[in-house]
């Protein structure tokens, strides 16, 4: 007979927990006037004196989920040209996007980054050209567009890494190494898991730098809002070294983080490629599951169901396996070839991390099997927080047995009123609504 790896045997009767909904309270620094910040940001990291009337310059653009991200852009196209240069814009994203010039086109438009929106036109392609090889073996290159502009700007998030933990991890260097050097850098770096990942990106960025005549970077940093706390002009000296370094301390400060350092089951409503590359940002629930690397200290959660994966991923899976369990409308969403394509890209980092989970038949009993495998006797007082993705931890769920330290914290505020597990017809968790 044919297999189903569903989990259709009872599991027994496993109560949910009582929950509560509470608010946790983050820094709040936060840029408002974005077109102000991105000029001065530009003229005080001494980028705009390094423009040239009539210069072609590329501005490379990410695929990641920074905020404002079109906003940011259309504010360094227009200081670009009032300085007197042409800008354009190039996808600087590695392999994503299907490892296609219009696939990372597309993924350009879901971010709201069109010609229209940032007014400079987009030029997108997968061939590169190489400028060298790295010692190790890794050739290091560059977007062929990028290359024969007259100058580059980058413009990236600066936050910690999912895949390791240096003084330089995910912003402008990893940009220039990787998101410049498309699918071919992307998977050579990463073929040296995350030791090389963290040894060779700011070498190959450094190479990068000098022989691809980038003037500069846009650091982006955000608060745990996801909202831009801080805009950083970085000069060219400055990619992959000190200067960076310290807006990585910066980032890691600003980070939202579970308030408990120990949980019997996380419930993520959530998980997708707008949120972190790996789904679920693994600095975020503890895990970082590497072969041969030790796990984060905390926080230890000892099961974690993820309930769904986001529209915006388009079906890219990569990181499901950082989950315990998921419900089987979440297996049916997944796109397989996407998946691959980004899973052999990033290479010995994805060994674990697209396993596939225990699979329920739907959400209500992938939060039961959860609890039934999380090492608790007695489910209806487990330590449980429900969130809806890593990257919003301003408004959770908390279990009734997390009460109390909940209350020593001074940053959490608890509602007095217990909220309900409510599942919808088609077995689907109704989605979290914001507190009163």
């Amino acid at each position: 007979m044919p297999y189903d790896p569903v989990m259709r045997l009872p599991i027994g009767d496993v109560p949910l927990p009582v929950m509560y909904p509470a608010t946790v309270h983050f820094a709040t620094d936060q840029v408002h006037d974005l077109t102000w910040a991105v000029a001065d940001a530009l003229a005080s990291g001494g980028i705009l004196g390094r423009v040239q009337p009539g210069m072609r310059v590329a501005v490379g653009v990410g695929s990641r989920g920074v905020a404002e991200i079109a906003a940011i852009t259309r504010a360094a196209v227009g200081a670009l040209r009032r300085a007197g240069a042409e800008p354009f814009i190039v996808p600087a994203m590695g392999s994503h996007g299907g490892a296609t010039a219009e696939g990372q086109r597309g993924v350009l438009a879901e971010l709201g980054v069109t010609e229209e929106t940032v007014g400079a036109p987009i030029r997108t392609s997968m061939e590169v050209v190489e400028l060298a090889r790295l010692p190790e073996g890794p050739p290091v290159n560059m977007d062929r567009h990028a290359y024969e502009a007259d100058a580059t700007l980058v413009i990236n998030r600066v936050k910690p890494h999912t895949d390791f933990h240096g003084s330089i991890e995910s912003g402008l260097a990893k940009m220039c190494a990787i998101g410049l050097g498309k699918v071919r850098t992307a998977e050579a770096i990463h073929a040296h898991g995350p030791n090389g990942l963290r040894d060779l990106i700011p070498k190959a960025a450094r190479i990068v730098v000098e022989k691809g005549r980038v003037i500069g970077g846009l650091a982006v940093l955000e608060n745990a809002y996801h909202q831009v706390a801080e805009i950083a002009g970085v000069p060219p000296a400055g990619i992959g070294t000190e200067a960076e370094s310290a807006l990585q301390a910066r980032a890691k400060s600003l980070m939202p983080s579970l308030p408990f350092a120990q949980l019997d089951v996380l419930v993520v409503d959530e998980m997708g490629k707008e949120i972190s590359g790996t789904g679920m940002d693994t600095n975020v629930i503890g895990r970082m599951l590497l072969p041969g690397l030790p796990e984060p200290e905390s926080p230890q959660i000892n099961a974690i169901a993820t309930l769904a994966l986001t529209a915006e991923s388009h079906g890219n899976g990569l990181g499901l396996g950082l989950a315990d369990v998921i419900p089987e409308r979440f297996l049916a969403s997944v796109n397989w070839e996407i998946t691959h394509v980004n899973t052999l890209t990033s290479g010995f980092l994805c060994l674990w991390r697209t396993k596939i989970p225990w699979i329920a038949p739907d959400d209500q009993k992938a939060i039961q099997l959860a609890l039934r495998l999380c090492g608790r006797p007695d489910p209806e007082n487990a330590l449980v927080v429900r969130i809806r993705d890593t990257l919003h931890l301003d408004e959770i769920w908390v279990s009734k047995a997390l009460l109390p330290l909940a209350s020593a914290l001074p940053h959490v505020e608890v509602g007095d009123r217990p909220v309900s597990w409510c599942f919808l017809p088609d077995g689907r968790l109704e989605a979290m609504p914001p507190r009163a």
